[in-house]
C-alpha cells in the first residue's frame, strides 16, 4: 500500500480523527490516543508506525522489514521503513489491530460516546 492508500483507509476506522504534526507527519487518533503515524519520506521515525498488541511487539519488532519505532518502542509500537513489503491484506490487519488495542484501552465511558 502507498502512503495515500494507508491515510485513506486509517480515515475510515472508527471514530478515527486525523492530524498533522511533527514535521509533516500523519497522525491518526482514536478518542485522542495515536494508533498509527505515517511520516514523510526519509524522517526519523520510519514511514509508517502503528501500535501492536503487547504479546506481539518482542516477534513483530524483530521481524524482517520491521523495527521497534523510534520515541514509541517503549509503548509498542513498530516501524516499517518500506510498507510495501507487506501485502494490502495484511498491512490493513495490523492497522486494524492497532486501531482495536487504541480503542479497547480507551475508559468505557469514551468506547460508548464513540459508538465502539
Amino acid at each position: 500500500m502507498t502512503p495515500k492508500q494507508i491515510d485513506a483507509y486509517c480515515g475510515k476506522l472508527p471514530s478515527a480523527t486525523r492530524t498533522v504534526q511533527w514535521e509533516g507527519v500523519i497522525v491518526f487518533k482514536v478518542g485522542g490516543k495515536m494508533f498509527c503515524l505515517i511520516a514523510p519520506p526519509d524522517h526519523s521515525v520510519g514511514r509508517v508506525c502503528f501500535k501492536c498488541p503487547p504479546e506481539h511487539y518482542e516477534a513483530l519488532s524483530h521481524a524482517e522489514g520491521f523495527r521497534p519505532a523510534p520515541y514509541l518502542a517503549r509503548a509498542k509500537w513498530v516501524a516499517l521503513d518500506d510498507p510495501k513489503i507487506l501485502t494490502p491484506p495484511e498491512l490493513r490487519a495490523y492497522l486494524k489491530r492497532a486501531h482495536a488495542v487504541i480503542a479497547a484501552a480507551l475508559p468505557k465511558k469514551k468506547q460508548v460516546e464513540l459508538g465502539l
